[in-house]
């Protein structure tokens, strides 16, 4: 990241996001919200000053509710630009009018509590969407009961946790502050259910098999636990992964559990969390008593996957994810030319799927910047101007807004970069005005002669 920041061609627009996006490959207008950070970007040292004077905390998003942050606060650690940026919600300048500590003490002058949103508007001619993944939230699956009993957590909680830049400086902890002796980690919560996302996420399986080494590494003693449905360890030297852990000691289990409970039925349940689950291999069912449990959740779209698909025109597929144009022979493009997607936002997939991916989609920008020119569809729908009759009919029902219509001529024109040569408008057309480039309706009929004989 620090090298992108100090990279001569490339700028970054950090606490912003895209509002609008219109026009076409090569020719795109971008629209960016840059947000107030209440700090001066060309003053501020990162010193830090501020953030310890700020007499203020609030929840800390990044440690996923389970520790706070001050008011005037740096998004995550080693973030790029190191600068911090003043929650207004809950600052008490902007509630009272009072306070001002972190302007006070910073020697550099960068706290501006006068700065106010602005719109920038960028000329570009490739996008590259990387929006990421949303966690699932298991607090829907109530038999788990995530938010019901104290420890009960995510695996993006666990991971915060077990960080040493956490809320716990990397202790695993429960919440009455002693050490857990055995943690169980259930996996596929959320995914591989017909109930809520039918699709594997991938990478729960490998970051399951971290946690229970992370345990087994912080607590040496502790007894650990893995429900599983399948063990997918698909990559370069995970399955080598997996059979370390087993002579480490890990307990697997194969079954999904059915429930978690905090009611005792046998001796040495008490003041437990109780895992029920069918152990498939040996065909009973078991409690099993532990001290943690971590739901290892499913990765899902962002929350606005379905906005940020109809700004940038990217098609969904039935899960959400956005669609690439096609899965084997153009996994990087969308059907809207120039725009290119990477990452979870596409489907979920590992870090090396990801920067190989990332890395393709930039090869692909690369490519036609250094081309100079861009090849267009040549099957596409153009517009008989002497026989178009201004009815508008096709504006409404072309999907990829590649029809405009010019007031001073009063006929309906297409923009060749947008067309795609889906036929919408030439099969709803009217006055006929509009023809599908080779493929005439006289040649389509001759076809269907052909077959029906």
């Amino acid at each position: 990241m620090a090298s992108v920041r100090s990279h001569e061609n490339i700028e970054m627009m950090t606490y912003s996001e895209v509002t609008d996006v219109s026009g076409y490959v090569g020719n795109f207008k971008v629209k960016i919200r840059r947000k107030p950070r209440y700090v001066d970007e060309s003053k501020c040292t990162g010193c830090g000053t501020c953030q310890e004077k700020c007499p203020i905390k609030a929840g800390n998003e990044f440690d996923v509710g389970l520790g706070k942050r001050k008011v005037i606060y740096t998004p995550f650690p080693q973030a790029v630009p190191n600068m911090p940026v003043i929650d207004r919600e809950h600052c008490t300048y902007f509630l009272r009018g009072k306070c001002r500590a972190c302007e006070m003490f910073c020697e550099a002058k960068a706290i501006d509590f006068e700065q106010t949103e602005r719109i920038d508007e960028i000329d570009v001619g490739c996008i590259i969407v990387t929006t990421g993944f949303d966690s699932f939230d298991p607090s829907v699956m109530t038999q788990f009961g995530y938010g019901q009993y104290d420890n009960v957590i995510s695996g993006i909680q666990f991971e915060r946790m077990s960080n040493a830049s956490g809320p716990t400086g990397g202790k695993l902890l429960l919440k009455d502050g002693s050490t857990p002796q055995s943690v169980a980690i259930l996996h596929c919560i959320g995914s591989r259910d017909v109930n809520y996302h039918e699709y594997c996420s991938r990478v729960c399986c490998m970051y399951s098999l971290k946690f229970s080494h992370l345990v087994r590494e912080k607590i040496p003693d502790a007894e650990i636990y893995q429900l599983y449905i399948d063990m997918r360890c698909f990559g370069k030297g995970y399955e080598e992964f997996y059979e370390r852990l087993q002579e480490e000691g890990i307990n697997f289990v194969r079954g999904r559990a059915g429930e978690i409970t905090n009611i005792a039925e046998e001796p040495g349940e008490e003041g437990k969390l109780v895992v029920l689950v069918e152990d498939t291999l040996v065909r009973r069912k078991r409690r099993i008593p532990v001290d943690m449990v971590v739901l290892s959740t499913a990765l899902e779209p962002q929350a606005d996957a379905g906005e940020v698909a109809r700004q940038f025109s990217i098609s969904r597929s039935k899960d959400g994810f956005f669609m690439e144009k096609h899965p084997k022979l153009d996994p990087v493009a969308t059907t809207t030319d120039g725009v290119f997607v990477a990452g979870c936002c596409q489907g979920p997939k590992d870090i090396p799927d990801t920067v190989a991916q990332a890395a393709a989609a930039a090869a692909r920008v690369l490519a036609m910047i250094n081309k100079g020119n861009v090849e267009i569809e040549s099957a596409i729908a153009a517009v008989d101007k002497e026989s178009c009759s201004g009815c508008k009919t096709c504006l409404t029902l072309c999907s990829y807004n590649a029809i405009s219509f010019t007031e001073e001529m009063k006929v309906a024109v297409i923009n060749e970069a947008l067309c795609k040569g889906c036929g919408t408008c030439a099969a709803a057309c009217p006055s006929g005005a509009i023809i599908s480039r080779h493929f005439t309706t006289q040649q389509i009929m001759t076809q269907l002669e052909g077959v029906l004989v």
